[in-house]
């Protein structure tokens, strides 16, 4: 048994069930030997679009996900995908066969991409140490929450290994990453600032996303009297609680803002407080105590200065904290008057507003909110990035944590495609809807291809304003030329069913008629909605994000 075949079936024994890529020469015996050993190989068209199914996977599965690429170009290609993951701490171990010789055309400097897009470098060395380098990688991924790229040279693909069968054996997957228990003193801090707080403010981000942290989260809230709110990655954790203010940061709608606003306390949870989550710091008052936790005493502070870090885990430090307070309520900021206001004028949805559509183009809010009356609530959404992102974002509504995945670490887009492919493996219980604007859509086309060949019943939503919207609407103003951002007309329903889909044009809400029958009907087609939406002005996160330039 050689390097390449002991590598793959490593990576199986080790807890690799998912794996995305295209096939070369350099990693094909390597993939085919995780397939081999049991993994699922899904095949995509483009290495960008299997490098962010494998994140997309990982992230919704909670698991250690993985992506196969050649040598070379390969990696190259799939660079933008494995830069997000590593800046969203995924854990994806990147197969990278590995040019032996610098003369060779497919040579780069593997290692140096990696490190440069904040990834791990790895490297199997020898066929001795074969099994051992993969098994840490994966360790590696798993405890530190990285992204891998394990380097394979060719040469050492090809060298048998002594005693295989015995060493992959012993293989098994890491043990879990141990939950990291906060410091009695930290304890007792927050639980002195929480019972002074007349207003505390929970905020929730991607280290809450775990398992048990929402029902340790709700009972010292309401032991407290705080509401709850989430990063735009944790959207959905507090999904069906009266007392959340859903996203904070830029897609908050007005009174989630007012209120996060008006906190004496805000309490962030796994959440790394970051310019967007809050509006460049504008959501902290000025006189308002600011705690962080989080299991990375690296991350504590690091976008902005907090009163008090806490090194610890999400779920440990709120049950440890409940503790410390025992039994009783108090209102805190959980007020009739509160009530009232979050029942009735929190949701975007629910905000009286102007509908722009005209006669042949339809308002993204009147769009966005008829799709989330029609489409089943047991649902996964991915979202690519763009001057359209905040309706779907915010309009469509998901029934938990796992029911977004917003691959926006990096703010590329054309990621959306790939994000709901990989998040529509990891949950196929649930109906896989991709929001695209046009830019992204034909930017990643050729995984309709992959989503076709799979059988997944996906929706994929098109906002077309034929046009790349954000920096039409931020430049625009200004009296800039708008000729390198806005383009033709593109059918892109017509491109859809060329590869299979069902598709609709939609300039109309009575447009959306087609939606509703296929939803009724047995789906055996994916589909696609291109939406001709108006373009006359910005969406109303964009000056917020645009201040993050």
């Amino acid at each position: 048994m050689n390097v390449a075949e002991v590598v793959g079936r490593t990576l199986v024994a080790a807890g690799v069930e998912q794996v995305f890529g295209v096939v070369g020469s350099g990693n094909f015996h390597v993939t085919n030997a995780m397939a081999a050993a049991g993994a699922r190989f899904v095949a995509t068209r483009h290495e960008g679009g299997a490098a962010t199914m494998a994140d997309a996977y990982a992230r919704v599965s909670g698991t250690v996900a993985a992506l196969s690429v050649h040598q070379g170009c390969g990696l190259t290609n799939a660079l933008t995908g494995i830069g997000e993951a590593a800046k969203s701490r995924t854990p994806l171990v990147v197969v990278a066969a590995e040019a032996s010789q610098p003369r060779s055309n497919f040579y780069v400097d593997q290692p140096a991409l990696a490190e440069a897009l904040g990834a791990h470098s790895a490297r199997v060395t020898s066929a001795a140490d074969a099994v051992a380098q993969t098994r840490a990688a994966v360790a590696l991924a798993v405890h530190e929450r990285r992204t891998v790229v394990l380097n394979l040279p060719l040469d050492v693909q090809t060298q048998e290994v002594t005693g295989a069968d015995t060493a992959l054996a012993a293989v098994a997957p890491p043990v879990p990453r141990a939950a990291v228990e906060p410091a009695a003193d930290d304890i007792a801090a927050l639980a002195d600032i929480l019972t002074r707080a007349e207003r505390p403010v929970f905020i929730a981000g991607r280290g809450a996303r775990g398992p048990g942290a929402r029902a340790a989260l709700e009972p010292l809230a309401e032991r407290c009297g705080a509401l709850l709110a989430t990063s735009a990655v944790a959207r959905g954790l507090f999904h069906g609680n009266p007392w959340s203010l859903d996203v904070s940061g830029g897609f908050a709608s007005p009174l989630a803002a007012e209120l996060i606003e008006g906190a004496d306390a805000v309490i962030a949870w796994g959440c790394s407080l970051t310019m967007w989550t809050t509006r460049h710091g504008r959501l902290i008052g000025p006189d308002a105590t600011l705690v962080q936790i989080d299991d990375d005493a690296d991350a504590l502070g690091g976008q902005r200065p907090v009163d008090l870090g806490v090194t610890g885990d999400v779920r440990l430090t709120a049950e440890r904290v409940r503790t410390v307070l025992g039994d009783g309520t108090r209102t805190g900021y959980r007020t009739p008057a509160t009530g009232d206001a979050l029942a009735t004028r929190l949701r975007w949805r629910d905000i009286p507003y102007e509908d722009e559509s005209t006669r042949d183009r339809i308002d993204p809010r009147t769009l966005s909110i008829a799709l989330d009356d029609i489409l089943p609530a047991e649902r996964v959404i991915g979202i690519d990035s763009g001057n359209f992102m905040g309706h779907p974002t915010m309009y469509l509504s998901v029934p938990d944590a796992q029911g977004l995945c917003f691959t926006q670490a990096f703010q590329s887009i054309g990621l959306g495609l790939a994000t709901t492919v990989g998040a529509a493996l990891a949950r196929p219980d649930r109906l896989p809807v991709a929001a695209l604007g046009d830019g992204g859509a034909l930017m990643s086309a050729v995984e309709l291809d992959t989503v076709r060949r799979l059988g997944l019943p996906m929706v994929v939503v098109v906002y077309n304003d034929d046009a790349y919207g954000a920096e039409v609407h931020h430049f625009g103003p200004h009296g800039f030329p708008l000729s390198t951002v806005e383009f033709p007309p593109t059918d892109i329903a017509a491109v859809a069913r060329g590869y299979g889909f069902e598709a609709v044009t939609v300039r109309a809400p009575a447009d959306l008629k087609a939606v509703q029958d296929w939803v009724a009907g047995p789906r055996t087609a994916p589909l696609l909605i291109d939406a001709k939406v108006v373009r006359e002005h910005g969406s109303w996160w964009l000056e917020e994000a645009f201040r993050g330039h």
